[in-house]
């Protein structure tokens, strides 16, 4: 795993959470509620070729 990704999702998750307390202050939860699984949808898709990797990783480890 690259330094890079870490990077990338934690600023992602900054992004989010400041929005999302923006938009609750501003009395629009719901919008507050879809920008946070937004950015759960866009961090899983940032790391799913990692989820990938470790699976052919563990099936070689294991000879399955």
């Amino acid at each position: 795993m690259e330094l890079d990704l870490i990077f990338k999702i934690a600023g992602v998750g900054i992004i989010v959470a400041v929005l999302s307390m923006l938009l609750k202050k501003a009395d629009r939860d719901d919008y507050a509620m879809v920008m946070t699984i937004a950015g759960l949808i866009i961090v899983l898709a940032m790391i799913v070729n990692e989820i990938a990797a470790l699976f052919e990783t563990v099936k070689t480890v294991f000879g399955f």
